[in-house]
């Protein structure tokens, strides 16, 4: 671990490798704008195209693109180059919002949808690369505040810009709003990103397990994501899915045994860091989406907010979120990894028990806090991991541990989603002898101790969140930069 000091000038966005900086972050606040202004505007999509039994597929599909090319884009940018990579996400990216922009049915604004989580696939794995590549690791401490600020900007930003244009313009400009951001990422990438250039070889591309990942995770995410919603888990069509998942998943996984440059190479799954902080990733995840699901829906339906009340108390676990993750570089170089990780996930752990004492008769004040803490521990843990697996591997390899990781956070979300909808219906089945009913008209009586069973799940992702922490190395010997 490096103990040299950093003056935030030399690393900022006035320094020499500023405008990369800037185009990192212009990259990313695609990614986070869309993670947060869509769920505003839905009722004005749906109202103006219909379909209101298809609009959860906007979420979805688009996670689902997202999900599987992340680590193909990881190997690629391997192979070919960041920049040639990010400059595909960013264009897809922006393609794919005019597109959504003009769609004039629900099936096309799904459709839409896809080709913009195909461009985030490779924008936020390869800006964290890039970041991984041009600092080093006591620069990220500092270059952290800007990743994370972004972010935080975006928790506000985003939900306002969703509704002012959904009420007073058009909800299309939610989408159209990506263009100006996404022109001026690639310009300055295009024309200030001067990366190392990869070996001059001809490559053997994994075309195989490129496909055999592809559909197999998207199956699988789609049977989790899916079941006990679209289908009931036992039935056919539930258990076809997540079948022929296994199987594929279980080919790609030989496939890329005998692979000459494979997507994922199997020494990924056999170093202690990396099965770490993919581990830290998961947990992470499935905390994240549990939460953004079921803390809204208690608010409402127990205590009885509004909507945009209800929103707010999720919001504060994504201020949290960028405050630790800024701080979390400093107090990585003077503890290490562990430690700093091990910090990040008491807090998360403090959070949910505060999280377990929320009642009906609790205040909104009090959901808000208890996700506030957790979002301060999330963002100790997760910033650390990244960097400690970016920094344990060299450049030819920074992509596939970057993607990877963020890979392991796509899967947690949607074990999270079918893991805590099976507790919640589980629970609202208990109590309703069977009878089925959405949770948004529940009555309090049933809809808090289904939601209090799915707080008791987070605060044992809590739990494990420590263990996995636990086995990350306190000190990484750092691997050097990319020459430009």
């Amino acid at each position: 671990m490096t103990t040299e000091r950093v003056d935030r000038a030399s690393v900022g966005l006035r320094s020499e490798r500023g405008p990369i900086l800037l185009a990192v972050m212009l990259s990313t606040g695609l990614v986070a704008l869309d993670a947060t202004i869509l769920a505003t505007a839905v009722p004005s999509v749906v109202d103006d195209l219909g379909g209101f039994t298809q609009f959860p597929w906007l979420f979805s599909i688009y996670l689902l693109a997202q999900a599987v090319s992340v680590p193909i884009y990881g190997k690629l940018a391997d192979l070919r180059g960041r920049k040639p990579m990010i400059l595909l996400g960013v264009t897809l990216f922006v393609v794919g919002s005019v597109l959504c922009g003009f769609a004039w049915s629900m099936p096309a604004l799904i459709a839409f949808r896809l080709i913009q989580g195909l461009g985030a696939g490779a924008i936020q794995p390869i800006g964290m690369t890039i970041i991984g590549d041009i600092y080093t690791v006591a620069e990220r401490a500092k270059v952290q505040g800007y990743l994370a600020s972004v972010w935080g900007i975006s928790s506000f930003v985003g939900p306002t810009l969703g509704g002012v244009f959904s009420d007073y313009i058009s909800w299309r400009w939610i989408f159209f709003v990506n263009v100006p951001l996404g022109v001026a990422a690639a310009i300055v990438l295009r024309k200030r990103f001067q990366e190392k250039t990869a070996e001059k070889t001809k490559h053997q591309i994994d075309y195989a397990g490129a496909v055999l990942l592809a559909v197999g995770g998207s199956l699988l995410l789609l049977g989790l994501l899916e079941g006990g919603v679209m289908w009931a888990w036992d039935s056919p069509v539930s258990i076809a899915i997540l079948t022929v998942a296994v199987i594929l998943i279980v080919a790609f996984a030989l496939v890329e045994r005998r692979a000459a440059e494979p997507i994922l190479p199997p020494w990924v799954l056999n170093r202690r860091v990396l099965n770490s902080a993919n581990a830290t990733a998961f947990l992470i995840g499935l905390l994240m989406m549990g939460l953004s699901t079921y803390v809204p829906v208690f608010a409402q339906g127990v205590l009885g907010t509004s909507a945009l009340i209800a929103g707010f108390a999720l919001a504060a676990m994504t201020i949290g979120w960028p405050i630790s993750a800024s701080l979390s570089g400093r107090i990585y170089l003077r503890l290490g990894f562990r430690w700093t990780m091990l910090l990040g996930s008491a807090f998360v752990v403090l959070g949910a028990g505060i999280l377990l004492t929320v009642g009906a008769t609790s205040s909104v004040w009090q959901l808000a806090a208890a996700c506030f803490v957790i979002g301060v521990g999330l963002g100790f843990s997760s910033a650390p991991a990244v960097v400690a697996a970016q920094s344990s591997v060299d450049w030819q390899h920074r992509g596939v541990v970057t993607g990877a990781n963020m890979f392991s956070r796509s899967v947690g979300s949607a074990v999270g989603v079918a893991t805590f909808g099976a507790v919640a219906n589980g629970e609202i089945a208990a109590r309703l002898g069977g009878a089925h009913a959405d949770l948004e008209n529940l009555p309090p009586a049933v809809l808090a101790p289904a939601i209090h069973d799915v707080f008791y799940g987070a605060a044992a992702a809590a739990v494990l969140l420590i263990v996995a922490v636990a086995f990350i190395p306190n000190r990484i010997p750092e691997q050097p930069l990319a020459a430009s």
